[in-house]
Order: structure tokens, then sequence, then C-alpha cells
């Protein structure tokens, strides 16, 4: 099963005070790996669809092949 997780954006994180610069530098790139590794598993998942559930959500076999074999740091 896939499920979404919403993500919020690191700039509409409620913050009393602006954070030091290394502090802004690691949640940045938390934030990256995050998504990275949502694509990764989102990818993964696609690859394993039985052609009928390919059917369902609009995308052809060629379209998920295509998607599935991008990198995971490709948008």
């Amino acid at each position: 099963m896939i499920r979404a997780i919403p993500q919020t954006p690191p700039a509409a994180l409620p913050l009393n005070r602006p954070m030091p610069p290394l502090a802004r530098v690691l949640f940045g790139l938390g934030f990256v790996v995050v998504r990275w590794d949502e694509r990764r598993r989102t990818r993964l998942g696609l690859s394993r669809l039985d052609p009928h559930l390919l059917r369902d959500i609009g995308l052809s076999h060629r379209a998920a092949e295509i998607e599935a074999s991008k990198p995971f740091w490709q948008d």
C-alpha cells in the first residue's frame, strides 16, 4: 500500500527567532534527504504496480517504467 504523507516546507514552520546559519543548512539538508527518500519509495512502489492498477491511475506501462527509472534526485 502506498500512502502520501504531506510535508511542510521549511519556510512555513513557525519560528520565534531566526535559526543560526548552520542550523538552517542542516535543516535544509534534512528536508532534501526526506524528499529524495519519498521519491525513491514512490518510484519503487510504481515499478511494482500491476498493469491493471497502472490503467486505473491513467499510466501506461512505458510511462511507469520511465518514471520508475529516474534517479531519486531527479524531479
